[in-house]
């Protein structure tokens, strides 16, 4: 199956590429600030108050510009470090209690201030005292209130990952599918029961899936092969109406997903393609790093005259859960073009 214009105008994300290595899992952080879009609202939020704050001491345009610049000097420069610092120590954050994290990140905001306040006095030296105090205070308290909304983000994870161990443990014992995957193994015991016993250990990685606590991501390499032994079941379901291509790049295998990625788009794909049709449906799964990007697409034919039925629900809790993950370096779309459904995705490498 031929998928590669279907979805082919994503615009490409541009990030450095960045190898991540598997280490000793620490729990997880109460805030993360190694996310693009974090940067970006923190950057513009801080902008904000510089653009405000200005107004309380000029006396016109110009010397409101004058002063914009000026504090905006000081006060970028400290917001990035202060976001590059507590990017670089989340892993050892990690591992200190909750409330003493957050402490970290607000005295973090204290030493962002007093940075501020140190290349504003080089920048414009003044007469008298330096507000050093007022100065790590405001730093203090603009930290408080990312960590604050960054806390919040970092519990919205919770939601989303109950609600897809749920949706998938629901599909996963749904009456019809597991009566249908034991009669399967029950009509190859006699025949086949190296065959037999196959499905039913693909069946129990299905639920050990489910069930493990994984932790907000996995690897796509481990998201590809529970997707494979999900097909291998509905392959001896279906037989020759189940045509199953893979297109894998191994160098896309490290990149990080939420659990119960694949599973649930590829089931749609077997749900809505090859359950209505007589002759069966084309199924491909492929993945593919393009420099600091991957692109992951689960591609399916369409019965002649059907629609996309469904109610979006597990393209919905995916589509959250990656923004969750990734924020605004995750993109997903899908379309229903010529007969061929695709949903694509693309995650940081």
């Amino acid at each position: 199956m031929d998928d590669s214009h279907i979805l082919s105008a994503f615009t490409e994300l541009s990030p450095e590429t960045r190898e991540r290595a598997l280490a000793r899992r620490a729990p997880p952080p109460q805030f993360d600030a190694c996310h693009i879009g974090v940067v970006l609202r923190a950057v513009v939020g801080v902008e904000a108050l510089v653009l405000v704050g200005a107004l309380f001491t000029v006396s016109g345009w110009e010397d409101w510009l004058l002063q914009v610049a000026l504090l905006s000097a000081a006060a970028q420069p400290a917001t990035l470090g202060w976001l590059l610092v507590a990017c670089s120590i989340k892993r050892p954050l990690a591992w200190l209690r909750r409330g003493l994290q957050q402490a970290v990140g607000v005295a973090l905001g204290g030493v962002a201030g007093l940075g501020a306040c140190a290349v504003l006095a080089l920048v414009k030296p003044v007469t008298g005292t330096m507000p050093w105090v007022a100065s790590a205070a405001a730093g203090a308290l603009v930290a408080a209130v990312l960590v604050a909304a960054l806390v919040l983000r970092a519990k919205g994870h919770m939601p989303a990952e109950t609600t897809a161990r749920l949706t998938e443990l629901q599909s996963r014992i749904r009456p019809h599918f597991l009566f249908n995957t034991l009669n399967t193994a029950i009509a190859l015991v006699r025949d086949d029961p190296a065959r037999a016993e196959l499905i039913l250990e693909d069946l129990s990685d299905l639920f050990r899936s489910a069930l493990n606590d994984q932790g907000d991501a996995v690897t796509l390499e481990h998201e590809v092969a529970l997707a494979r032994s999900y097909l291998e079941i509905e392959q001896v379901r279906f037989g020759d109406r189940l045509q199953v291509e893979w297109s894998i790049d191994p160098a896309a295998g490290m990149a990080r997903v939420p659990p119960l990625l694949l599973q649930p788009l590829v089931e749609n794909a077997v749900k809505h393609g090859v359950e209505p049709s007589a002759t069966g449906a084309q199924v491909k799964v492929s993945t593919q790093r393009r420099g600091g990007v991957v692109v992951i697409k689960v591609t399916n034919t369409v019965p002649a005259g059907q629609g996309r039925p469904g109610h979006g629900i597990a393209q919905d809790n995916v589509r959250e859960r990656l923004r969750l993950l990734h924020d605004v370096e995750a993109q997903f779309r899908t379309v229903l073009k010529d007969g061929i459904y695709q949903v694509r995705l693309e995650v940081p490498a």
